[in-house]
This record gives structure tokens, sequence and C-alpha cells, in this order.
């Protein structure tokens, strides 16, 4: 007997619920600027002015200072000492500051002859011209050419200068700037007693004669007037010249004894100052105290 054929009810089937669509990949955040990314105010202000000694990794420059401690094998203080004496080239070129950057492909170079015993400071004698601010004639160019000291010059030279015996403004010749204060506190100390040699234009002619209201003048023990000397040096019907040699010297002295006796002073011009005289030094320029010049 045929048994019926039974059909088993087929599963039924679950739909799967509709998926959502993927979320789009965000990009992520590069570490660095954005190609488009435009600088903000504050750093285009600090980026507009930047030249090639900029801090960027690429540049490894460095302090001179710093690349002579490492040639020379010396302490910060030696290495600014070599520099600032001059003896220190980059690319053949003396540089005289410590700060100055220098990049690795440039050539630092020590002069064999380098030595710290140089640094001995210096005095400047000067011929003033009959103008204010004597101090702003001290220049490299007003360097006499024909300085007989033979010292080199560097800049270093022109600081901490001290003003010793000064003289007025309308008056010409030596004054001394000096870094060396053993010689400050000798022009101070003696200056009552360091005698000054100064030369007096006249207007006119001058007789021996003229000269003797100045010569009672400085005998007169209630004046209380320093020991002066004075004569004749010449004499024509234009200029005539008088010589003085004063010990302690005072402002307005030689112009008020030549009022004494009658005589109109052009110019004054001090050509000694103690031992030291201007010589041939020209107006307008200056040169290093000798090694073997007193006051």
């Amino acid at each position: 007997m045929n048994r019926p054929i039974l059909h088993r009810p087929a599963k039924p089937t679950i739909a799967s619920a509709p998926q959502a669509p993927e979320a789009e990949a965000k990009p992520q955040k590069s570490k660095g600027l954005p190609l488009a990314e435009k600088p903000s105010p504050s750093r285009a202000h600090k980026t507009k002015g930047m030249t090639n000694r900029s801090r960027a990794p690429e540049d490894a420059s460095e302090r001179l200072s710093k690349r002579i401690m490492q040639l020379a094998s010396c302490s910060r203080s030696q290495a600014e000492q070599y520099i600032v004496a001059g003896w220190v080239k980059v690319d053949g070129v003396c540089r005289e500051e410590p700060m100055h950057r220098v990049a690795p492909r440039q050539t630092v170079q020590i002069d064999p002859e380098a030595s710290l015993m140089d640094l001995a400071p210096v005095t400047l004698v000067l011929h003033k011209s009959a103008k204010p601010n004597a101090r702003s004639m001290l220049q490299p160019e007003s360097h006499w050419v024909s300085d007989p000291s033979l010292q080199r010059l560097l800049k270093c030279h022109f600081k901490d200068l001290q003003a010793c015996a000064p003289l007025e403004a309308n008056v010409s010749g030596l004054v001394v700037y000096t870094q060396d204060w053993r010689i400050a506190r000798k022009l101070s100390e003696d200056q009552a007693v360091m005698e000054n040699e100064i030369l007096a234009d006249i207007d006119g002619p001058v007789s021996a004669e003229s000269l003797h209201p100045i010569i009672r003048a400085l005998q007169n023990p209630a004046l209380d007037l320093p020991a002066t000397k004075v004569s004749l040096g010449s004499s024509t019907p234009q200029r005539s010249t008088l010589r003085f040699a004063v010990k302690g010297y005072r402002a307005g002295l030689i112009t008020h004894l030549c009022e004494l006796a009658g005589l109109p002073v052009l110019t004054m011009r001090r050509i000694r100052l103690g031992r030291v005289s201007l010589r041939e030094l020209p107006l307008g320029n200056w040169r290093y105290l000798g090694p073997h010049e007193k006051f």
C-alpha cells in the first residue's frame, strides 16, 4: 500500500534587517599644518621678517664664541677674549663680536700669534677741535695714520673710556681718554701741579710791554692764581701768539688774564699736558699713548 507522501512545511525564512550604509570615513587630521592653512596673525608677524639667522631646524648656525670654545678647547670667557682682541677671522674677515653667528660651512680661524696678554687698557690722545662733544671724534676712521705706537686698533678700545683733564668747548688741543684707572687717577690727583702748555691767538700785534698787566696779576698773592708763565711767541700786524705754561689749569683763566691786558683772544689750543704733547697729531685725529710716554 503506497504511503502518502508527506510534505514538511518549509522553515520560515527570517528577513535580515537592511544594513545601514557605512558612514563615510572621516579624514584624519594631519599632524603638520595643512597646505591650505593660513598662519595666524601672530605667526605671520613673527615669520614676516625672518632672515637666514632664523632658528629653524635647518639652520645650524651658532655663536662665534661657541665655535672658538671648540677650536681652542677653552672656556667661554677666554673664547670671548680671543674674539674681542681681534685674533679671530671668519672666512678671512676679522670679527670682534662674540655673539656673531657662523654657519657650519664657514671657515673660522684663530691667529697663530693669538695671546690673551694683549688685552691691556689703552689711553687715547685726541687733538680736539673747538667744538662740544669731543668724545664723538673718537672713531676708527679718525685714527692717525702715522701713529708711532703701532697699536692694533680694536673696537673694544672705544668702550669704558674716561675723559681726563677736559677743556672748555671753545678750546681746542690735547685731551685724554683712558681705560686705565691708574692714568685716570694720576691726572685727577696731580691736576693742581701738572703743567698745561696753551697757545692763545690774539687779534692784532702784541708787544712785550703789553704783557705787564698779566705779569702783575700773576704776581699778586691776593688773587690766588695758579703758577703761570707767559711769553710772546710771535707777533704780526694781523695776529699774535702768546704761550702760557699753567700748573693747575682753570677754565677761563687765560681769557681773564688777556682781558686784564686788553688783548682779545681769538682761539686757544692746548699743545702739552705734563710730559705728553700733541707733536704732529693733526686736528681731529687721535693716537694711542705710547708705552714709554708718561704724564
